[in-house]
């Protein structure tokens, strides 16, 4: 994979998407009054360990900063890349 491969927003899913190698990895959000949840983050299991998922909540915490939103992290992937990256700490809403 390169690391050029482009993530998309698809506001009209409510995600994020990045397409490779014909599968589909995304991060599922949706909006509270407080801001933006992210929900889920799949990867399927054949693009495993490759640190889409990273790439992926990274592209979707700078949307958010952009966009002036503060982000519940439910999802427990989005929680712990947060956890481990105190430069989104800013963003976060309490669970």
């Amino acid at each position: 994979m390169s690391h050029n491969t482009p993530i998309t927003h698809a506001p009209e899913r409510q995600r994020f998407e990045l397409h490779i190698e014909g599968h589909t990895a995304y991060e599922e959000y949706f909006h509270i009054p407080q801001g933006v949840v992210f929900a889920h983050t799949i990867v399927p299991p054949e693009l495993a360990g490759r640190g889409i998922a990273s790439r992926i909540v990274q592209h979707a915490l700078a949307w958010a900063r952009q966009e002036g939103l503060k982000v519940r992290p439910d999802c427990s992937f989005v929680r712990a890349y947060m956890d481990k990256h105190p430069e989104y700490a800013d963003l976060r809403l309490p669970l």
